[in-house]
């Protein structure tokens, strides 16, 4: 499935939602569902520069497309990494460079996340794409 096709999946299932507190609630439960990072990975060098809540986060790279894995230490924080794991995990490096996030507009998730947590949000979806990036120049210089 498409990054694009899963974004609109997302945006469908936020869309049978009331009010923002059902959101949120909402956001919560899909943390509770995000595929946790190993321990070993719950390491300094793998928490994410730019959040307020600590979110560690890796990246697998099998069979030329990449799985991400993440944790954190706020709720909603985890609910947030857990849409972006979805949508862009099992994807190609090439594709998730080139991704367009419009999820997190057309969720209104700007409008009614904190400071902190939009742009700790940012910062999640900046990292992926670097790792993405990494990925992709080894992939191209190999």
């Amino acid at each position: 499935m498409t990054i694009n096709k899963i974004q609109e999946e997302l945006v469908e299932e936020f869309s049978y939602l009331g009010d923002w507190m059902d959101k949120y609630e909402h956001i919560i439960q899909l943390g509770k569902e995000l595929p946790l990072i190993d321990e070993d990975y719950k390491k300094d060098e793998n928490l994410i520069k730019g959040c307020q809540a600590k979110v560690w986060l890796h990246a697998d790279y099998k069979e030329g497309k990449i799985f991400f894995t993440a944790d954190s230490d706020a709720i909603i924080t985890k609910g947030l990494v857990s849409m972006v794991i979805r949508i862009l995990s099992n994807h190609t490096p090439d594709e998730i460079v080139h991704s367009d996030l419009y999820f997190v507009d057309k969720l209104g998730l700007k409008e009614h996340l904190s400071v902190t947590r939009s742009n700790g949000l940012v910062s999640m979806i900046k990292q992926m794409k670097m790792y993405a990036l990494a990925l992709q120049s080894q992939v191209y210089n190999n």
